[in-house]
């Protein structure tokens, strides 16, 4: 009896990893991953939602597989490209910039979306709500309209005796103008004379910074892919212009600018593997609330602020995060 009981038992085990072989998917789900900027430029953020997803179990090239799309900042390309991943038979579409987002959901309603940074994803009419997206849309919202204000009240600290402040801004965003209406109205208590400056590509960048030479005190960059791909270049067309520049993550401070200050888009994207988790084991994209940034930066460019004659009070430095020698 024992040694049937045994044999029994030993086929059984025998044939089990058989029986769960042919169980296992005949292929792999797939994240269409389209960056907004280039694989270079986002090689830290995307390295740390991959790293997020092994620790929830994602294994690349064992259980899943990732297909790269990269826009490198330009939005007419958008569409293309998320349709190049939907033909690849994507499961989940990640992406972030409020345009990519929009392209996304125009080119399906059915395949999840998950945004890893998008500037209002409420104002932009990407979701219904925060807490219920609906649709098949969800992610993080990066909340750079809101910050706006703040960027000015650390302006104003830093450079106390400027006024006139030039906006450079995507026109092609649909979060431009509202980042430039939050910032014209936190403005009423900083009284800063705020021009908008509209640049719609990279080779306009230049001769619009150069031309605002001795006519501006200070530079302020709307939160976008464009300007994000062109930030050394405007890292070292300010400081050649002296002027002083705000934007709204620390890669800008890192290639020259004077001052950041915004949410840490490492974290964000780190954070959205939580979301594809939840999406590849079945959840939902409607009843997954959208999330609000937990990390914010204040990154100050020490160099740079000598190179301008501009020294940051004890107290202003004593509140940074980091400072870039």
């Amino acid at each position: 009896m024992r040694r049937r009981r045994f044999l029994t038992l030993l086929s059984g085990a025998a044939a089990w990893p058989l029986a769960a072989r042919a169980q296992q998917p005949a292929t792999l789900p797939v994240i269409g991953f389209l960056g907004a900027n280039s694989h270079q430029a986002q090689r830290e953020s995307t390295a740390a939602m991959l790293q997020r997803l092994r620790e929830l179990g994602w294994i690349e090239g064992r259980n899943f597989r990732i297909e790269y799309r990269w826009a490198e900042g330009r939005y007419d390309r958008s569409f293309e490209l998320v349709a190049e991943l939907l033909g690849l038979k994507a499961d989940v579409i990640v992406t972030h910039a409020t345009p990519n987002v929009l392209a996304a959901r125009r080119a399906t309603s059915t395949i999840p979306v998950v945004f890893a940074a998008v500037g209002d994803p409420v104002g932009n009419g990407l979701v219904a709500s925060l807490a219920r997206p609906g649709g098949n849309v969800t992610g993080l919202s990066l909340q750079s309209s809101d910050l706006a204000g703040k960027r000015l009240e650390l302006l104003r600290e830093i450079i106390p005796g400027r006024r006139r402040l030039s906006v450079l801004s995507n026109p092609a965003s649909p979060n431009a103008p509202l980042e430039v209406g939050e910032l014209r109205a936190a403005n009423l208590k900083f009284d800063f004379e705020i021009s908008v400056l509209e640049i719609k590509r990279s080779e306009d960048i230049a001769p619009a910074i150069e031309g605002l030479k001795g006519s501006i005190d200070a530079l302020y960059v709307q939160t976008d892919p464009l300007f994000y791909t062109n930030r050394s270049l405007i890292g070292a067309l300010a400081l050649d212009a002296k002027l002083p520049t705000i934007s709204g993550t620390r890669e800008y401070v890192e290639a020259g600018s004077l001052i950041s200050y915004g949410a840490n888009f490492t974290d964000l994207f780190r954070r959205t593997a939580d979301y594809i988790d939840k999406i590849l084991r079945g959840a939902n994209a409607a009843d997954l609330p959208v999330q609000q940034p937990t990390k914010f930066d204040l990154i100050v460019n020490l160099k740079t602020a000598k190179a301008l004659g501009i020294e940051p009070s004890p107290t202003f430095l004593a509140r940074t995060d980091e400072t870039v020698e």
